[in-house]
């Protein structure tokens, strides 16, 4: 295959875009790239058009008024979504969309936004805010250093695992029970901006590789790596080296 495309789907980047979490869609399409794919990048906002081809879907946070912009439409595509969640289309959902790929949000005006039910999550508002760098344990990534902002508290049902665990009390998905994010199939939900994805490569390419099997086929990343230049190696130890610096001057900086 010489450079074969991969779909690369940003939802909502008008409305739930902050924090830097535009810089996941920068990590993946760099790294694809790296990797030999041609990353092809489309926008979903409401009222647009679906595109035909999707391999992975990322998603970032924005603030109520941006929940309540985009949920309506959202509702209207949660079966496509769930339908592609099914098949194992990978998904890295931020913040105020990993509530909304839950069962529900309470406002603290105690509104219900009905979620889409792919993670199985629930999220309450709290006067309080999550604020500051962050560090959990994750069984699948290592260490994952991201930082949260945030004042829902989100509740993981039996059908959900954590992304990870924190050792802090008072962060991660509810301050209690020390678990951050949620996942289910190839979907991954969680509170973490930073940008999350360039401080974290493992993930990222979690995301290329479980697209790269969707699209071409299992083992499709590692046929592309066997395949690169010397230059591409050469580039991806230097991000992933900028990777692990910024994650440590994160952890030092725990606000």
């Amino acid at each position: 295959m010489d450079h074969p495309p991969l779909h690369v789907l940003s939802l909502y980047h008008r409305d739930m875009n902050i924090y830097g979490d535009s810089g996941n869609i920068l990590s993946v399409t760099r790294r694809a790239e790296l990797y030999g794919f041609r990353p092809m990048i489309r926008y979903y906002n409401p009222g647009d058009p679906w595109p035909d081809q999707v391999d992975v879907i990322l998603g970032g946070g924005g603030q109520d008024h941006g929940q309540e912009r985009i949920i309506q439409d959202l509702q209207k595509k949660g079966s496509l979504l769930a339908d592609l969640a099914d098949r194992g289309t990978p998904m890295l959902m931020i913040c105020g969309l990993y509530q909304l790929f839950g069962h529900y949000f309470e406002t603290s005006d105690h509104e219900r936004l009905e979620g889409i039910g792919i993670l199985d999550v629930h999220t309450v508002a709290r006067s309080d805010r999550m604020i500051g760098n962050l560090v959990e344990h994750s069984p699948d990534f290592g260490q994952v250093v991201g930082y949260e902002n945030h004042s829902g508290l989100t509740y993981l049902g039996e059908g959900a695992q954590p992304l990870g665990t924190v050792d802090q009390e008072g962060r991660g998905n509810n301050g209690k029970d020390h678990t951050e994010g949620a996942r289910r199939n190839k979907v991954i939900g969680t509170y973490m901006h930073g940008s999350l994805l360039p401080k974290n490569p493992a993930i990222t390419d979690y995301l290329i590789g479980a697209a790269a099997d969707g699209r071409y086929g299992e083992g499709s990343l590692d046929q592309m790596k066997q395949a690169m230049t010397e230059d591409a190696g050469q580039e991806l130890a230097r991000l992933d080296s900028l990777a692990e610096q910024a994650s440590r001057i994160a952890v030092s900086r725990p606000r």
